[in-house]
């Protein structure tokens, strides 16, 4: 792409058509903002200067984008009172100057198509200057093209304008070739439309008429088939922007099922792109894979289980568990109802049973941890076995503290193990123990008091206890 190139990215509109307190740009889709979405094919096309007309006060899409693309250069521009597309366009003229003193072309694409890609955009502007084009319309074949606006040709077949819904007649509406609302100009020929651009009887300036200038004052103009007809897809309302993540899911579904992927009912399975997911793995329904995740081959993943930006190595099982930002490793078998959180290593064969949380801790392999367990800030060696209802206290009200457990360990159920605290390789404690001292190797650490039977107590008490 050349370095005198822009992109304009039209975010201005606010949230009132999705009922939103933030901009409609802002919704997501496949947990990746629209507007973000958008600009990560513009700057993976090769763009180097990209600016955001945002909406006015606006600080969701500043920061969005400030934060998750914070090397490539992305400025914005607010639009104080949204005027029509053109409109939007006009805030940019400064950028758009400095483009044009460079003999550059300007690419303007609205923030709410989160299916144009790259090589759309890259493709458009090849013919764009192989055909020394002032202007040129992607545009796509669609079923059903109500409420986009409609590509004119003559009978030459040669572009002659768009015609906008509102404006258009019975035999117009017909037409299914329709713009997707992105465009290139040469950046010199929009500058001065833009400057001399008559509003419409509302006030707004809109970019086709723009385009019915230019072309009438002799500017040349083309279109560009868009390979795929989602390229145009869009949301002005809840319903579509459900419709968004349903085409997205299924689409990244359909990849995984080609790719030796076992998904058997599609039924709540949602997998974000850039997932990873190795051959005849399966994954059941109600189970969602996000982020940066990447799953090895055989595993079985719910149902009923979020994985979130995790490796879950080859042959584990995961079943009913929510894993964020951790590692499970080969052969583990982990659920129901379990919660691994932040930066937590499950290693392999490990056996996580029901209700059991794992925070911060390292496990070893064939290590147990049967149900009812909270093993967080622990370093645990392997074939350590867990009792029900063991803790590891690891905060102190200011501090936490880390526990270390050694191999072949027995913990015996409902032992509280105060941190900072060592139990030594081949020791055992006691059930029922609170253990607040290091518990030396091939030791047992019992912490409880003797117990004391009263004979004949309940007796003795019969009138004070009776019902």
């Amino acid at each position: 792409m050349s370095r005198n190139g822009l992109a304009i990215i039209m975010a201005g509109a606010t949230g009132t058509l999705l009922k939103s307190g933030m901009p409609s740009v802002m919704a997501e889709v496949m947990g990746k903002p629209l507007v973000g979405c958008v600009a990560s094919s513009v700057v993976s096309s090769g763009i180097k200067k990209i600016v955001t007309v945002v909406p006015a006060k606006d600080n969701y899409i500043k920061n969005y984008l400030a934060k998750t693309f914070p090397e490539n250069n992305i400025d914005t521009v607010e639009q104080e009172t949204p005027l029509g597309t053109a409109h939007a366009v006009m805030q940019a003229l400064p950028y758009i100057e400095e483009i044009a003193k460079e003999d550059g072309h300007v690419l303007i694409l609205n923030g709410d198509t989160p299916f144009l890609d790259a090589n759309t955009i890259h493709g458009a502007f090849t013919h764009h200057l192989a055909s020394h084009n002032d202007i040129t319309v992607i545009t796509a074949i669609v079923g059903k093209p109500f409420g986009y606006g409609r590509i004119i040709r003559n009978t030459s077949r040669d572009f002659v304008g768009i015609i906008e819904e509102q404006d258009a007649d019975s035999d117009v509406k017909r037409i299914n070739e329709i713009s997707s609302g992105t465009f290139w100009f040469k950046a010199s020929k929009l500058r001065d439309i833009l400057n001399q651009l008559p509003p419409r009887a509302n006030g707004h300036y809109n970019l086709v008429d723009a385009v019915s200038i230019l072309i009438e004052l002799g500017a040349k103009a083309d279109t560009f088939f868009a390979p795929r007809s989602d390229i145009i897809l869009g949301a002005n309302n809840r319903l579509q922007l459900m419709e968004l993540n349903t085409y997205a899911k299924m689409q990244e579904i359909e990849f995984h099922l080609s790719a030796g992927v076992n998904i058997p009912y599609a039924d709540g399975v949602i997998i974000e792109p850039g997932v990873e997911i190795g051959i005849d793995t399966q994954i059941l329904p109600n189970t969602i894979i996000k982020g940066n995740s990447k799953i090895g081959k055989n595993c079985v993943i719910g149902p009923n289980s979020i994985i979130s930006d995790s490796i879950i190595e080859d042959n584990a099982k995961l079943n009913n568990v929510q894993c964020y930002q951790s590692t499970v490793k080969n052969g583990a078998d982990i659920g129901p109802f379990v919660h691994i959180r932040p930066n937590s290593v499950v290693g392999d064969n490990v056996h996580l049973g029901n209700f059991v949380e794992v925070k911060n801790s390292k496990i070893d392999e064939g290590t147990k941890v049967s149900h009812l367990t909270y093993v967080g800030d622990a370093d645990v060696g392997k074939r350590v076995n867990f009792g029900c209802g063991t803790v590891t206290v690891n905060y102190d009200g200011r501090n936490k503290h880390r526990t270390v457990i050694g191999d072949d360990v027995f913990i015996g159920c409902n032992t509280n193990l105060i941190a900072p605290v060592t139990v030594g390789d081949g020791a055992y404690t006691a059930a029922g123990s609170t253990i607040t001292e290091d518990v030396p190797e091939d030791s047992l650490g019992i912490a409880r008091a003797k117990q004391v039977n009263k004979i004949g107590w309940r007796i003795a008490n019969k009138d004070k206890y009776s019902k």
